[in-house]
């Protein structure tokens, strides 16, 4: 690495084009949000020339194309790869048009050409049915941050640059995103930035003051106040206030220039082993500018620039009102468009020489579209970490444990493109054995006690749901693997990432520039049914029913029953691209069913017939299918199976076990789901089916909508009972334990042998006496405990 020297201010040259890009951005931005036509304004604006509907938000945009602009120059000054991600939030039109100017979005949509024909395409489909979003989406090149909910931006640039040494990320924070509570968290990304391995995130904090309707609270603070918020978290402050021009670009360029002088320093010590112990204070810049700079300044009498009357649009009723008309020909007039577009339409060279070259385009670097950087993961057998089971149901074992051990092979093998992200609970998730090859990174003080704890470490924990999603998703979108795991009530606290996440994923679906992404995996262990200790907080299996409402293409949740199972399950998602694989398993002691191959086979079948656990010898339909999904409940439906052999023989009964759980969707909606054929094999097409279901009852009757009598399927599963109690009296709780899944058996079996009654008595009795077990021995009843498969 050659450590540059801060670069010289801005030339009289430089000072021109950066400020001829910076209004050619401003002037497709008012387009995009107004107009339909006469997009060169070639002749006087007339009503028809603007759009039925004003949609987009000007006071943002501004001083994002502001920071481009300068960025921008700083590439072409140094060559750093970066990559740009606007966190306010509908600063789309900023981020279409630089990607229009630097000619990107023409490679990624060639009707949209530079020139003054695809200006007009431009124009016409921002904000536009059949168009795009106001947000920087994933339309837009060079975007992996949508900014559509606020408080992520931060934490997409953390995760983008680790293990991306060369990458500066440049994050643009909206002071009303400043004001969220993801935001607040994120900027503790330093904590666990490690600039010898690491690339390096450069804050932009945009205080021009105003939300929707009213003012910021970073804005309206002392700024010796913000200066200390931001020192206090461990950065160093630059700060540039005004709107004078050319004053704003000369200050800029100079905090700018310092901020990276400052990276490229701090990179170089580690780097070389010169650095001291401890968080660097990297550099932020805190630009003060107004809302809606440079826009009309007052309209019908009140002031607009500065305001939060800038926020959207500016200028309303522009086709009915002449004076509006007239303002808005004026303001786009006043960025000059004659010097900045040629007679052809395109941007002229003065506009030009401002952009990057190649991929150094910020709408045209590659670690925004990170499917071209992605390389597979080197992944170990899965048979070297499998269980040995000989008898289904009679061993127990931690199955997490196993996949921990799977995953310390894979951080060996993938030293810079894997890594987990956990909330402070890895040990806790049994995941621990990745601490035999990574520590927890960690740049903070490191103190006597403190275990697998370095600068070194690539285990990553914090806290926080919302900074581990959200650092794996600027991770996976640039191209790197990874897996967050979290207990599964909490994963709620991130649920909304979760959602965006998917939807970035099924839009990119449908743009063929954008390269599939290594898939987003999310693991949830210490489950609603599994939480004896923490009680009904923390009894919540809600993100399944939250992955339900993904589209087909994305959605992928998997209920492995075991821990060979749940082997070859992580295997294949580790594999898989651009999906959101939801796996779902308890980290406790939990009896194991399949050896390695039938667990293979039966996660490739994703839902299969357990013949050694029914009374069904195929010959003939079953009187009752007994139906799982999920470990828990697995165990239940197992053990009803067995009182039923034991106590009703002539019953017959089959056992479906579900691991894959889109298997139940028809294939019209889903890709995952079953042919009817197989479906009839599994389930028959007229047995009533009981169904123990890890979740909400109601996802399985979502996802067998309309399936042959649909209505045949009695779903039993989590129905919001819970408190501080055994792991058994959760089940009973929730009507899924053994025996009342042996009644459900009884009350919807299409035949019932003699001494159903006597059996249904029993149920009834032991569900009594469980109760009272319960409270007076503060455990479960030691053959509920205790109880594995019979042997024969």
């Amino acid at each position: 690495m050659v450590l540059e020297t801060i670069p010289e201010p801005l030339s009289t040259e430089e000072l021109a084009t950066v400020d001829a890009w910076w209004r050619a951005a401003n002037y497709l931005t008012i387009g995009q949000i107004y107009l339909q036509d006469n997009a060169l304004l070639r002749r006087p604006l007339e009503p028809a020339d603007v759009k039925p509907r004003l949609l987009g938000h000007w006071g943002t945009s501004t001083g994002l194309s502001f920071v481009y602009a300068h960025v921008s120059r700083l590439i072409r000054r140094t060559g750093q790869e970066t990559v740009y991600l606007a966190g306010p939030g509908h600063g789309g039109p900023a981020l279409v048009a630089a990607g229009w100017l630097e000619g990107t979005y023409t490679e990624s949509f060639p009707a949209v050409t530079r020139d003054g024909d695809g200006m007009h395409r431009l124009f016409r489909q921002f904000s536009s049915p059949g168009g795009i979003p106001s947000h920087a989406s994933v339309t837009t090149p060079g975007s992996i941050h949508e900014g559509g909910e606020l408080g992520y931006v931060l934490v997409h640039a953390f995760g983008a640059v680790m293990d991306n040494p060369d990458l500066l990320a440049v994050a643009v924070v909206g002071d009303g995103e400043a004001e969220t509570s993801p935001l607040e968290g994120a900027w503790k990304g330093i904590s666990f930035l490690n600039p010898a391995r690491d690339g390096a995130v450069l804050p932009v904090l945009d205080l021009n003051g105003y939300k929707i309707s009213g003012p910021t609270v970073l804005a309206r603070k002392d700024p010796a106040l913000v200066r200390s918020l931001l020192e206090g978290h461990g950065y160093h402050v630059l700060e540039v206030t005004g709107e004078d021009l050319p004053g704003m670009h000369h200050r800029f360029a100079g905090a700018l220039a310092e901020a990276h002088h400052r990276i490229r320093a701090i990179q170089h010590a580690a780097r070389t082993g010169q650095a001291p112990d401890g968080v660097p204070a990297w550099p932020v810049v805190v630009l003060r500018s107004p809302k809606g700079w440079t826009g009309p300044s007052v309209v019908d009498g009140e002031q607009v620039e500065g305001t939060w009357r800038a926020h959207q649009v500016p200028l309303s009723g522009v086709k009915e009102n002449p004076e509006h008309l007239r303002l808005l020909e004026a303001w786009m007039r006043s960025y000059r468009p004659g010097e900045l577009f040629d007679a052809d339409g395109r941007p002229t060279e003065l506009v030009h020489a401002n952009d990057p070259a190649g991929d150094l385009r910020m709408s045209a670097t590659p670690h925004a579209n990170g499917g071209l950087l992605t390389r597979d993961l080197v992944l170990p057998p899965v048979a070297d970490h499998a269980l040995q089971v000989d008898r289904p149901g009679t061993t127990r074992a931690e199955s997490t444990r196993r996949l921990g051990e799977y995953l310390r092979e894979v951080y060996r093998a993938n030293p810079t493109t894997f890594r987990l992200f956990c909330p402070d609970e890895t040990n806790s998730n049994r995941l621990g054995a990745v601490f035999e090859v990574s520590d927890r990174t960690w740049m903070e003080r490191v103190v006597p006690g403190d275990v697998s704890l370095s600068a070194s470490g690539r285990v990553v924990e914090v806290l926080s749901e919302h900074n581990c999603h959200g650092w794996l998703e600027g991770y996976t979108l640039t191209g790197r693997h990874g897996v967050f795991a979290t207990y599964e009530a909490f994963a709620m606290v991130s649920a909304s990432q979760t959602v965006q996440h998917g939807k970035w994923l099924e839009e990119a679906e449908h743009l063929p520039w954008r390269a599939p992404v290594p898939s987003l995996n999310v693991l949830l262990t210490s489950t609603a049914w599994r939480n004896d200790h923490n009680g009904f907080s923390h009894q919540g299996p809600g993100l399944i029913q939250t992955a339900l409402t993904q589209r087909a293409a994305v959605s992928r949740i998997y209920l492995p029953p075991d821990a060979n199972c749940l082997l070859e399950v992580a295997d294949h998602c580790l594999r898989t691209r651009s999906r959101i694989n939801l796996v779902v398993i308890d980290k406790q002691p939990q009896l194991q069913y399949l050896a390695p191959a039938a667990a293979a086979e039966h996660v490739r079948r994703g839902a299969g017939v357990w013949d050694w656990a029914g009374t069904d010898d195929g010959t003939q339909d079953p009187d009752v299918v007994l139906a799982c999904a999920g470990d828990v409940v697995t165990m239940e439906t197992v053990a009803a199976a067995a009182v039923l052999r034991e106590r009703l023989p002539q019953l017959r009964v089959r056992v479906v076990n579900v691991v894959d759980l889109m298997r139940l969707r028809r294939p019209a909606d889903h890709p995952h789901g079953v042919d009817e054929f197989t479906f009839r094999e599994l389930f028959t097409d007229h047995v009533d089916v009981v169904f123990a279901f890890h979740g909400f009852p109601g996802a399985v009757h979502q996802l067998v909508h309309g399936r042959p009598h649909a209505d045949r399927f009695h779903v039993r599963g989590f129905i919001e009972e819970g408190t501080t109690t055994t792991p058994f009296d959760m089940t009973v709780r929730n009507r899924v334990s053994r025996y009342d899944l042996v009644l459900d058996a009884l009350n919807n079996a299409s035949r019932l042998p003699v001494g159903a009654g006597d059996l249904r008595a029993w149920c009834q009795g032991q569900l009594e006496r469980h109760r009272a077990y319960v409270v007076e021995h503060l455990e479960d009843m030691p053959e509920v405990r205790d109880w594995t498969l019979p042997v024969g």
